[in-house]
């Protein structure tokens, strides 16, 4: 679905032109049969109103509430229609997250073509237990069209041979890396929308207290329609309320990293993904990576030439090491008037954005809600909302918007379960548990079909990205 608006040119309608990249992601069997996908169905079954501060209505953007001209008609999302046999071709890998692999295969029970993602070594270690039963969880719980959320989980086998786990999710064209460094135009019209979903979604994994803490283009999906979801959450976990606590410093990609997090700060918050994002942003402008060091003192040098020495009471909850650095350095003055050269886009309106959202200090960097009432995202936020989002319809009088363009979650996602696991095997009881117990009362269960020449070259990439993917312990 592209987008349409008076005087305007139509973008997104063809982000990906040609056909390249849409046999390249939606690469499937022509047979949905098991013996070709690896997967089989099994015939037994196992086991209000807007808060206040809310951004202007698409109405006062040109928009309408059930009157006025027409507008187009809702998406539909090509991940969810069923191909032609012309179109399909063999299984294969389309990613490697920070904890598994993921590749596209069909939905025997109804030709659908998705994502499945296996989490390897899952009882390796305690450790490793926690994480991969916080992620299973998380992606059951998730519900929101900016956040990749588990469509189904393979039925587990017997609990004595129970290894591993497969999660099916939505297959999706491409991710915002590979459109970045593609030779695909930008306009202002894409940035705006996609940093728009971004944040919608990073409100949204706030607001039920998760902290990603890997954003980053390549974990951000898109389609050729400009739909973007936030995906893998092998290092995401829940913001931990007490600083008396310390928190790992071995999350985010270096490129993307927080200062905080660089100057080993042992409690953060959610400030950290918006710094994430303020990179990305930049990094959509310019069409390069913003702060591009080689090591982590590197990328803390660049950070401060661009926004200047921090004062020292952003640097109070530094390493010493880390504060003895910046001190001893000559003083910097900030340069962010360079913002204005990463191309055409960065207007003053863009700008005064990206520095509310690169600010040293975590304490007053801005929050995702809060960039979204940005007036640089009014556009972003009709554009989503007239032709691209679920939560809004058109009647043959207009467009029906929603009341609430970006909602929360309904509760806050639990993480208690965790203080009473204290062994691998209570682990694995636990998440055999959970899984039988999320098939109950659903389709017809899928399990792994293990004949299949596709599920053993699947084995074989698994267990070698397995073996090179270093894991380190994490609270």
């Amino acid at each position: 679905m592209a987008f349409h608006g008076a005087g305007r040119q139509t973008v997104c309608g063809d982000l990906f032109p040609g056909s390249e990249l849409g046999h390249k992601y939606f690469c499937v069997n022509s047979s949905c049969g098991a013996p070709s996908t690896g997967l089989s169905a099994t015939s037994c079954l196992t086991g209000p109103t807007a808060p206040a501060g809310t951004p202007r209505h698409p109405t006062a953007l040109g928009g309408s509430t059930g009157g006025g001209a027409a507008v187009p008609q809702p998406y539909s999302n090509p991940a969810s229609e069923v191909p032609s046999p012309a179109e399909m071709e063999p299984d294969r890998p389309i990613g490697y997250g920070a904890f598994g692999v993921v590749w596209s295969v069909t939905d025997p029970r109804d030709g659908r073509k998705v994502a499945l993602k296996k989490m390897p070594n899952v009882f390796q270690n305690l450790v490793s237990c926690k994480r991969v039963f916080r992620e299973l969880r998380m992606l059951c719980f998730f519900k929101h069209d900016n956040v990749l959320s588990a469509l189904d989980i393979l039925q587990p086998p017997q609990i004595d041979c129970f290894e591993e786990i497969y999660v099916i999710t939505e297959l999706m064209q491409s991710d915002l890396h590979k459109v970045i460094v593609s030779p695909q135009p930008l306009t202002t019209d894409h940035i705006k929308v996609f940093l728009y979903q971004i944040l919608r979604g990073l409100k949204y994994l706030h607001s039920a207290g998760i902290l990603h803490r890997d954003i980053k283009p390549g974990n951000l999906l898109v389609n050729s329609n400009c739909l973007l979801k936030i995906c893998d959450f092998g290092l995401a976990r829940v913001e931990e309320p007490d600083p008396s606590r310390h928190m790992t410093q071995e999350v985010v990609t270096q490129y993307y990293r927080a200062p905080e997090v660089l100057m080993g700060c042992r409690h953060y918050g959610s400030a950290i993904d918006v710094w994430s994002v303020g990179c990305i942003f930049a990094e959509l402008l310019g069409r390069r990576i913003l702060f591009q060091a080689q090591s982590p003192i590197q990328q803390l040098d660049l950070i401060t030439d661009l926004l200047g020495t921090p004062p020292l009471s952003a640097l109070a909850s530094a390493c010493e090491g880390a504060r003895a650095h910046i001190l001893r350095g000559p003083h910097k003055p900030p340069s962010l008037s360079v913002l204005y050269m990463l191309s055409d886009g960065a207007t003053h309106e863009a700008v005064h954005l990206l520095c509310r959202m690169l600010v040293f200090d975590p304490a007053k960097r801005i929050s995702g809600s809060d960039a979204l009432s940005h007036p640089y995202l009014d556009e972003g936020r009709l554009r989503y909302h007239t032709c691209m989002c679920q939560c809004c319809y058109s009647v043959p009088s207009g467009r029906v918007y929603t009341r609430d363009f970006e909602p929360v979650a309904e509760r806050p996602f639990s993480h208690s379960y965790e203080n009473s696991l204290l062994s691998v095997w209570q682990g694995k009881e636990l998440i055999h548990r959970f899984i039988t117990e999320h098939q109950q009362g659903k389709r017809v269960p899928l399990c792994i079909n293990p004949q299949s020449a596709a599920f053993k070259t699947f084995i074989r990439s698994t267990a070698w990205h397995s073996s090179k993917v270093s894991r380190k312990e994490e609270r």
